[in-house]
């Protein structure tokens, strides 16, 4: 998974090199950034004009705090390549600012950078993108959402104990999401199998965030086997990711331009 996800950014890179990059945080990334860590040192991507955006940051968590997301991408990422640190951006909240003037800025910053070229993504198990959780309206834009106690749950791993966990978090919206050029949204484990199936192959529906990406124009889904385990349509999928591949071969990346 993470290799073809380092794939493809590769070469959207190579296609262009000022590309606008979506990154997303959590576990499932981290293997893919490890492989554009290893690619960028081996000459082979370059991050030097990339402009980035993340998805998401806590509410109330200083950049500087360990659990931030901006110290996430530091410690995961941006440390390892050759990225600007000026052109990097999250939807960070300064303490006694309004959040909502925060969401309006950065819709603002995406739309004064020309717009995302390609958008990482995870999802949760109960469907979510982002911080977008089930019931979240399907044109939202970059705002502040309360975490459900699924995602607390999920995320509780990840801080120690006697930590305070947010539970507030300002996310892009999925109509900003969905104004990315391409999206790249990878999936591996078990745990995440049944939002997969409901992305894929239920119906459109805000109880499923991710399910609005049948939608989207340009989306590459990339999963591992216990990920794919409840996919009615399994053997087609493969079928079709063969035949796909033989195309990309033959001819190369396509990236539409709208």
């Amino acid at each position: 998974v993470a290799r073809h996800g380092a794939g493809l950014v590769e070469a959207m890179l190579g296609a262009k090199p000022a590309a606008v990059l979506g990154f997303a945080t959590g576990g499932t990334p981290i293997a893919l950034y490890r492989e554009l860590i290893a690619r960028h040192r081996a000459g082979a991507a370059s991050f030097e004009q990339v402009t980035s955006f993340n998805l998401d940051e806590y509410l109330g968590v200083a950049p500087d705090d360990p659990q931030s997301y901006r110290a996430y991408m530091d410690r995961e990422f941006f440390d390892h390549v050759d990225i600007d640190r000026a052109k990097t951006h999250l939807p960070a909240c300064p303490a006694g600012e309004n959040p909502q003037n925060v969401g309006l800025r950065y819709e603002a910053l995406i739309r004064d950078a020309g717009g995302v070229d390609l958008q990482i993504l995870g999802i949760g198990q109960n469907g979510h993108i982002g911080f977008n959780e089930p019931s979240s309206s399907l044109a939202s834009r970059t705002r502040v959402k309360t975490l459900t106690p699924r995602t607390l749950e999920d995320n509780s791993r990840l801080f120690e104990p006697g930590e305070v966990q947010p539970r507030l978090a300002i996310t892009m919206g999925i109509g900003t999401i969905m104004d990315a050029r391409r999206i790249l949204l990878l999936a591996t484990g078990e745990s995440k199998a049944g939002a997969v199936a409901r992305m894929v192959e239920g119906p459109v529906s805000a109880m499923c965030p991710a399910s609005v990406l049948q939608l989207h124009e340009t989306v590459t889904v990339l999963i591992d086997e216990a990920a794919a385990a409840q996919l009615q349509n399994r053997e087609y999928y493969e079928r079709a990711n063969r035949e796909n591949r033989a195309l990309k071969e033959r001819f190369g990346e396509f990236y539409a331009e709208r």
